[in-house]
Order: structure tokens, then sequence, then C-alpha cells
């Protein structure tokens, strides 16, 4: 791959150690030549990373989300350090990092495409895009809530639950995990839709083409909707707004190892053993 000269590093302040981490690894490429910027800011500034070769987060899962919209727009590829506890997006750790930096700047990393979800209401100005999901439910948190699920026109079902959870395959190991959806190869053309304890059990999750664009609304009476999109709020929902959902025309493109493999992470983080997972290959 190309060398990188120009990175920007996004720093969550409060995480321990990721400050120190964050100068340690600016200096690793100011020596090498490379343009560098640093930021603990969030929301980052609308085109800060125009220009750049690549972002890198120092921090948890939810700092390297904080910056996917800013990527996607730009196309600045992004590599995740881990300085937070499960890590399923940043997967390089501290010592890794120190120790593959350098080749990581001249070039030695793969890119991985991950598609991400749009999410708008309305007219659409409001419009976001997610890596992991978009998540519905009433805007009273104690309060079922009845969704109509529509996809190309086509009537799907309706549902009496707490919420729809709807995922991406580089999601699917979050919250869709959590209440018991299906995880998802990334690089499989799909995502999914989980309801959160449906009323009636039958009802599990349903995988949809990419391809679909889905529309939810809610028909009960005096009912208003509180739409997230990896955790941040989708403003301005009316009441009676049609909330459509689809992946995004751009995605994210995440910086990884030569040798990173998607299963092997998995059975790191959710501590997968047992029979023949237990053999060393």
């Amino acid at each position: 791959m190309s060398p990188l000269r120009s990175i920007a590093f996004v720093v969550n302040e409060d995480k321990p150690g990721a400050p120190a981490l964050a100068d340690e690894l600016a200096a690793v490429a100011r020596k090498a030549g490379v343009d560098v910027s640093l930021t603990g800011e969030f929301p980052l500034p609308s085109g800060h990373l125009r220009g750049r070769d690549a972002c890198v987060t120092i921090g948890g899962d939810g700092t390297l989300l904080g910056v996917v919209e800013e990527a996607a727009a730009h196309q600045v590829p992004v590599l995740g350090i881990n300085r937070g506890s499960l890590g399923f997006l940043t997967t390089l750790s501290a010592e890794e990092a120190r120790a593959r930096f350098a080749a990581i700047l001249a070039g030695d990393y793969r890119v991985a495409e991950r598609a991400l979800l749009e999410c708008s209401s309305g007219d659409g100005s409001t419009a976001r895009v997610g890596l992991n999901d978009v998540l519905i439910k009433d805007a009273s948190n104690s309060r079922l809530v009845r969704l109509e699920v529509v996809a190309d026109g086509e009537f799907v079902t309706d549902y009496l639950c707490d919420g729809l959870i709807f995922s991406t395959a580089t999601g699917s190991t979050a919250y869709n995990l959590s209440a018991g959806g299906p995880l998802i190869q990334p690089g499989a053309d799909v995502f999914a839709m989980t309801p959160i304890c449906p009323h009636t059990l039958s009802n599990r999750s349903i995988i949809f083409n990419q391809r679909l664009r889905l529309q939810v609304r809610t028909h009960r009476e005096h009912s208003c909707l509180a739409v997230t999109v990896d955790g941040r709020r989708l403003a301005d929902v009316g009441c009676e707004d049609i909330i459509e959902i689809a992946i995004a025309p751009r995605p994210l493109r995440l910086i990884q190892q030569p040798g990173h493999s998607h299963f092997s992470m998995v059975r790191t983080k959710l501590k997968w053993n047992g029979g023949a997972s237990d053999v060393k290959r």
C-alpha cells in the first residue's frame, strides 16, 4: 500500500495512557517526515480529515465511531488503536502499535472497506451514517413500541417490542449480538434487523440484501420515536415521521495489519473456547 505522509491523530484523553501513546506515535511519525495533527475534540470539526492519508484513533471503539462520518465523507482510512476495554473495531493494541507503527507508515498494511448504514427522517435533511447500528425505540424508554417495517415498498411485518436494531455486518458483534441477533461476516453484502424483546416470540432477526431501502413508522397513537445512530441521537424526528434506513453510498475504510483475521479476533474477544478451537493452527 502507499506510504502514509499526512495523518491525523484523534485521541480520547479520558482513556488511561491514550495521550502519552499519541505523543509517542506522533514522534515516530514526525521523525519519518510525516505531517501530523492531533486533537482530542469530539465531535470532529467538519473538514478536519480533508486531505489526510489516514486517521489514527487512540481510545476505545467509541472513539473510532466518533470519526466515522468525517472519515467516510473524505474517504480517509482509519487505524484504530485500543486503549479501551473490548476493542472489536480498534484491533491494534498499544504494544502492537509501538512495534508496527513505523512499518504501517511505510505502507505495510491493508485496507478493508466496511458498509455503513444511512438513516434519515422527514425530508432527509437530518441524515446520519453509522458503522455499527441504528436503534429505534419509543421516546419514552418505559413503553413498548409498535413499529411497521416496509422494504422497497413491500410490507414486512409490524412489531410490538422494546425497539428494533438495524445492524451492519460490522456492527453485528455489538448491540445486535446482545439482543440475540446473528453474527455476520464483514464481507457479506447484507444488514440485519433484530427486535428487542418482541411481544411475539416467533419474531426473529431478518437479514436484508444491502440494496434494499427500509421504511419504519409507528402506528401507536401519541407515540414518538427516539432514533440513534451509533449511539448518537438523530435530531428533529417528528412523531409522524417515517424513518428511512439503507446502506450508505460511501463505505468506511479501515486500516488493518496484513495478517488480520476476523474470526481469530472474534474468538479472542468473545472468549470462544473448547473442542477444536483450542488446537493451535
